[in-house]
């Protein structure tokens, strides 16, 4: 089940956000590059968007598996807790999306890191832009811009 997050689910978003890239992304990325991401997830961040009635969490039989935020064509901070993974809620939460986004869009955005790339690249999506962020430390974050007519 998907559900709109309220703001008392916002260490939730929070908790599934940090707990993820803490876990998934030092494989993909250096340690100036995870810093930048958790610090770009912030409290402030994730409760505006709340706020903005634009963050959904998946939950199946009361566990609170994954998160996503559409920001109007775009999705946006697509996490599923690592202890989740490879059991459908990404693509539940992915699924989602999509049909949230295509019933006012023609196109869908999304924002992938290296970790997801190959993901969203077998749902049909194309790399439309690459960029690099340089972050503290000299590390550097590289993610693809990517998109798919909807």
């Amino acid at each position: 089940m998907i559900r709109k997050a309220a703001m008392e689910d916002a260490q939730t978003v929070k908790a599934i956000t940090h707990d993820t890239i803490s876990e998934i992304y030092p494989h993909y990325y250096p340690e100036g590059a995870v810093r930048f991401f958790l610090e770009h997830h912030s409290d402030e961040h994730i409760m505006n968007d709340i706020s903005d009635g634009i963050v959904y969490l998946c939950e199946d039989e009361g566990n609170i598996t994954g998160t996503v935020t559409l920001r109007q064509n775009e999705i946006c901070r697509l996490f599923v807790l690592p202890s989740f993974q490879g059991h459908g809620y990404g693509r539940e939460l992915l699924d989602f999306a999509e049909t949230e986004i295509s019933g006012s869009f023609d196109e869908i955005v999304i924002d992938a890191s290296l970790s997801a790339k190959s993901i969203y690249l077998k749902r049909g999506y194309h790399e439309t832009g690459y960029h690099v962020i340089d972050t503290n430390g000299g590390d550097h974050l590289c993610y693809d811009v990517m998109k798919k007519e909807s």
